[in-house]
């Protein structure tokens, strides 16, 4: 797949992952793009490391539904490491 495939791929694989799990996220189409990106490329290579061949052809539903399902998973990750680090004033908690 050529670059832009991948950028649409990842766009959309990251809106569907943000729509799955909504939250209070107040990022932009920019963050969204990189989380569509990273995790359909992470999804395509724990795919690859399970032994499924054939993978990387824009229009094969595979590859569409482990970039969401590597998606997802990522913006989950994102998600927790962000709880994680959040500021909690010890004198009011």
């Amino acid at each position: 797949m050529g670059i832009i495939a991948w950028i649409v791929l990842g766009l959309v694989a990251g809106l569907i992952a943000r729509a799955v799990l909504p939250g209070d996220d107040s990022v932009g189409i920019i963050v969204t793009l990189l989380i569509g990106v990273v995790g359909a490329i992470a999804g395509g290579l724990v795919a690859e490391a399970l032994g499924w061949e054939g993978l990387g052809s824009f229009f094969d539903a595979r590859t569409w539904l482990i970039a969401i399902a590597g998606s997802i998973v990522f913006l989950a990750i994102l998600r927790a490491a962000r709880r994680g680090r959040s500021y909690r004033d010890p004198l009011t908690h």
